[in-house]
């Protein structure tokens, strides 16, 4: 509940929000979202950063916290393991139980592969299904791909890959047409329409929700269909190490029962790395949306086999999560409560930015906001934050239409005695989303062979910012793609002698670059207790 104090600055947003009601801020020109970027985005803190000493991106710049995990020790290395003794076979490995991994799985079942899915934890727990707000398709009359493609690559700051842009917004429609057919329950209008609706950075309203539990109705119908399909999976047995066989070609990995503690080798005629973000690692310090797991395990071991990288140094922070109660924070609050029309307020009841600028732009502003202009909400638990005014919703959009658009928000905040449809909510930016990755073409080739990726773990799509409802896009669109190129490429794959040389060549490159460390990696699981190493 919020204190005697609070509700006295409450009072501030309910006597400015008549004057607020129906008239929009002007955005920012171009000029203006650089200088606040550079200015206040974490990704421009130089400090924060550190350029890798070994492997193909030699040179780049990355976060300090995933430079430790890259040029870290393989689980490995102290193991002599036996690559002629399978405990899987299969001719499509996937690592990764999300939307990616599940929707490649499903296309590459098409093709007639015998397909396995391993995953670190439960089937389904992803980031996938954390995604609240929806996933955007160009299907309206008045849209198009065409205009899909520039919103996306604006808000991509122009530095997206065009090919990989191209190849999302063109299988957009299908996609969302698939999922639908599929059984996911999207919002739809008594006559069958779609209903959608705005995000930041569209130039038209093309996001389509299934309330806001997109994400977990989508992962829903994926896992339902994968068991429907016969598809294998294992569960509690993450990947610590891609299998390369003596060619340099992907040929399967080294899985890790969490539960047993046992290595076990799965051999493949093809594998696809579907293993999402890197949240977990808390970069600079951030609070997360993520996922237990999301550790950056797939950058980990492509990056080890021979992988590139792209824009690993850009991560998206998003601009509403929960800084207040305690309990959430860092909760996600979805760009759907924005684009149903909550605008932010400083400490005196102003709006300071437009509600619906670009991720990265609009969480500049609250940082701003908050620690340059002094005009942030302080809490109880010693956390900064700006006023999200959600009732403005129910004056713009009708009663009700929090509870029927927004309901699992509702009740997040019910839980701890706060009513937003009648009182604001304060948030403030929490690390989202990792904007870079492993780079692919447009089929989700890498320049390992038969090596694919999808999904989160994917760079180049979003650029150095990614939009809202683009990544559920994007998981399932690269998803299917993968699948696709997997279920093709096995049938002309001729399996040999699996190899780990990739990886002693790796630790010998971090010995002749006077790198010395008692780090190993992939991560695995966070730990939240001091003292303790950050990995199982």
């Amino acid at each position: 509940m919020y204190t005697g104090a609070m509700r006295e600055l409450i009072k501030k947003v309910e006597a400015t929000r008549p004057q607020r009601l129906g008239v929009q801020f002007p955005r920012m020109t171009a000029q203006e979202k650089d200088d606040i970027l550079k200015e206040n985005y974490p990704d421009y803190k130089d400090d924060k950063f550190r350029n890798l000493n070994v492997g193909v991106n030699k040179g780049s710049k990355v976060p300090q916290e995933l430079a430790e995990l890259l040029e870290a020790k393989s689980r490995l290395q102290d193991l002599d393991m036996d690559l002629t003794k399978f405990n899987y076979d299969v001719d499509v490995l996937i690592i990764g139980g999300g939307g990616a991994g599940a929707s490649a799985a499903l296309q590459a079942n098409e093709k007639g592969a015998k397909v396995m899915i391993a995953t670190k934890l439960r089937f389904g727990d992803a980031n996938t299904m954390m995604a609240q707000g929806g996933i955007q398709a160009a299907d309206k009359p008045e849209d198009s791909p065409e205009k899909h493609y520039m919103d996306v690559m604006g808000g991509g700051h122009f530095t997206n890959v065009k090919e990989l842009v191209n190849a999302l917004v063109t299988d957009a429609p299908e996609s969302v047409k698939w999922l639908n057919e599929l059984g996911v329950m999207f919002d739809k209008e008594d006559d069958g329409t779609m209903v959608t609706t705005h995000g930041g950075g569209t130039s038209r309203k093309r996001m389509h929700a299934a309330e806001d539990y997109t994400g977990a109705e989508i992962m829903r119908v994926l896992r339902d269909e994968v068991h429907n399909k016969q598809i294998e999976v294992v569960e509690f047995s993450p990947a610590v190490e891609l299998l390369l066989d003596k060619d340099g070609k992907a040929a399967g990995a080294v899985l890790y029962n969490l539960e047993t503690e046992e290595y076990l080798i799965a051999r493949a005629k093809t594998v696809i790395i579907t293993t999402g973000g890197a949240g977990r690692l808390h970069y600079q310090d951030f609070p997360t949306t993520n996922h237990y797991g999301a550790t950056a395990d797939g950058l980990v071991l492509g990056y080890r086999a021979g992988a590139e990288l792209i824009y690993a140094d850009a991560v998206q922070y998003h601009p509403t999560g929960a800084a207040y109660p305690s309990q959430i924070f860092g909760a996600l609050v979805t760009e759907k409560v924005r684009s149903l029309g909550a605008t932010p307020l400083n400490i005196d009841g102003e709006q300071f930015t437009y509600h619906l600028e670009t991720r990265d732009v609009e969480s500049s502003a609250f940082i701003r906001e908050c620690y340059k202009r002094g005009k942030g909400i302080d809490t109880a638990a010693g956390q900064k934050g700006v006023w999200l005014d959600t009732p403005l919703i129910e004056m713009l959009l009708g009663e009700g239409t929090i509870e029927k658009r927004l309901p699992a928000m509702m009740r997040m905040y019910q839980k701890f005695g706060i009513d937003m449809r009648k009182d604001p909510i304060i948030v403030y930016p929490t690390l989202h989303y990792q904007n870079g990755g492993l780079l692919i073409d447009e089929n989700c080739k890498t320049k390992v062979e038969n090596l694919f990726v999808a999904g989160e773990v994917a760079g180049g799509i979003h650029g150095r910012n990614r939009l809202m409802g683009n990544s559920l896009l994007d998981i399932i669109v690269f998803g299917r793609r993968a699948g696709n190129s997997a279920g093709n490429k096995f049938k002309e794959v001729e399996l040999k002698e699996l190899s780990l040389d990739h990886v002693k060549a790796y630790h010998k490159s971090l010995d002749e670059n006077g790198i010395s460390t008692d780090k190993i990696s992939p991560m695995l699981l966070p730990h939240y207790t001091h003292g303790s190493e950050n990995d199982k």
